[in-house]
């Protein structure tokens, strides 16, 4: 989190572009300094220094200058954005590890699991398990073993699975090692879709 510092050198910041952020809403009113002169009653050379930077912004300026060019006050000072890091947390359920990748307010809930190897010569057992929602998951590592209804499949590294979750499903590691999985669940049920730019 910026320290007051900080926040007051983006404040500065953002202060020191309110000229140049007003010059370009006039140019997309297609307005002159002329015509805002006269609408705002403000002298054509005040605002030519305000456009500059040569001219610092107060309300008794960038107010009249915002309502002749039907502006917000968010047009002129955009937001702070806020900080996009995600405050990752672990638990653990029955020995499978779950680290949050997206925060609680997100409408599709992002983890990295890891299912546990099992012991040599056991075979885990399916208890398979139904709730709301729709999941899509990649394998990153390791063999992953997917029970769902009548399909039993077993998925190695890049391969990628997606299913309704309110059909019976069960998930493991198998082979020799863990199995580190990236999965995305939408409480909604709904498809989830992944789109990406291309190159």
């Amino acid at each position: 989190m910026p320290n007051w510092q900080e926040r007051s050198g983006m404040l500065d910041d953002s202060l020191a572009l309110i000229g140049a952020r007003l010059k370009n809403w006039r140019e997309k009113r297609s307005m002159t300094l002329a015509e805002l002169s006269e609408t705002t009653g403000i002298s054509s050379s005040t605002l030519s220094r305000l456009e500059s930077g040569k001219r610092a912004p107060n309300l008794e300026l960038v107010v009249p200058i915002a309502r002749a060019l039907r502006l917000e006050l968010d047009d002129i000072v955009p937001r702070a954005a806020p900080d996009p890091r995600v405050k990752r947390t672990t638990k653990s359920i029955g020995g499978t590890q779950y680290e949050t990748l997206s925060p609680e307010s997100s409408p599709v809930q992002t983890y990295k699991v890891t299912f546990p190897a099992h012991p040599p010569g056991v075979v885990a057992v399916p208890e398979p398990k139904v709730h709301d929602g729709q999941e899509w998951l990649y394998v990153l590592s390791g063999r992953l073993r997917l029970v769902i209804g009548e399909q039993d499949v077993t998925l190695g590294p890049g391969e990628a699975a997606e299913f309704d979750t309110r059909i019976p499903h069960w998930l493991a590691a198998t082979g020799a090692g863990p199995a580190e999985v990236l999965s995305i669940f939408s409480k909604e049920g709904k498809r989830i879709h992944l789109r990406a730019r291309g190159g």
